[in-house]
């Protein structure tokens, strides 16, 4: 297979690299900067590398945008004037309603757009931190609609599974819910958590262990990056911080002196059992 990788970030660098690692595939990365791309190209992340679309979309079977989803419009805008009719496009971005909106209708006639997002992310960024086997055994989300092409769906659920991931299909919508909840606002929570614990006593930080380390590490994203996110998919996240307001509340009457010890036991009984049965790779 011939694929265009547009941004060779985390996401997109680990694509790269697992493809190359495959074997049997032409990977072409697309980078904003001469300097990343002649990274790609050193790495051996790519086949080819260039800061030109045409260069790199041209004669691809399949496009991958892998770059923050407030960037994906102009650049399909711009490849969509060099890909082959029928070519398939997918993405990683992690907020799906907004950009099946806006790429469904710069594609259509023109490619085969099929969305996606790898439950694969890190608090670490850039090519430096890809990883081939970075999907292995990670949950990947595709997104057709209705009128989505049969077989471009298989072909991106294909690709997925071949990268390792183990694929399910929802609605943009279903996704952008399901994904605030375990995504979205952990990460405004840790952040939360963070800031909560400085502005009490930032001298508690000097004491932290691995409980508070690992329970805030994504806070250490890229905010800009984070920025995007959270405001993109703004109704669902607002909807999961009016849920743990109401959870924090029930929190409270536990931790009260006439709330029976049992009741505590019974609440963290129930989320260590629901926390343990997860299926989470190393």
């Amino acid at each position: 297979m011939n694929v265009a990788v547009l941004g060779p970030g985390l996401l997109g660098g680990s694509i790269a690299l697992a493809l190359k690692e495959r074997g049997g595939h032409s990977v072409a990365i697309w980078a904003r900067r001469e300097e990343s791309a002649r990274e790609a190209l050193q790495g051996g992340f790519a086949d080819r590398a260039s800061t030109e679309i045409s260069t790199v979309v041209s004669g691809a079977e399949m496009v991958v945008l892998a770059t923050p989803v407030g960037s994906m419009p102009d650049l399909a805008r711009e490849a969509v004037r060099w890909i082959a009719p029928g070519t398939i496009v997918t993405d990683v971005g992690s907020v799906k309603s907004m950009v099946v909106r806006d790429l469904g209708p710069i594609l259509d006639g023109h490619a085969r757009f099929v969305g996606s997002h790898p439950m694969a992310g890190s608090e670490k960024t850039g090519m430096a931190a890809a990883c081939a086997r970075l999907f292995e055994g990670r949950p990947c989300i595709v997104t057709p609609l209705p009128e989505t092409d049969p077989e471009a769906e298989q072909q991106v659920c294909g690709f997925w599974e071949m990268l390792g991931a183990r694929v399910f299909r929802m609605t943009p919508e279903e996704h952008d819910a399901r994904v605030a909840l375990i995504s979205h606002f952990p990460h405004l929570l840790a952040a939360c958590l963070v800031n909560m614990a400085v502005d009490q006593d930032p001298a508690a930080l000097d004491l932290c262990g691995p409980g508070f380390r690992d329970t805030t590490r994504v806070a250490s994203g890229s905010p800009g990056m984070w920025v995007e996110i959270l405001r993109s998919n703004g109704p669902a996240v607002k909807k999961s911080v009016e849920a743990m307001i109401e959870k924090l509340g029930e929190t409270l009457r536990l931790l009260g002196s006439d709330c029976p010890e049992e009741h505590m036991h019974a609440f963290l009984t129930h989320a260590k059992a629901e926390r343990d049965r997860l299926r989470l790779p190393k």
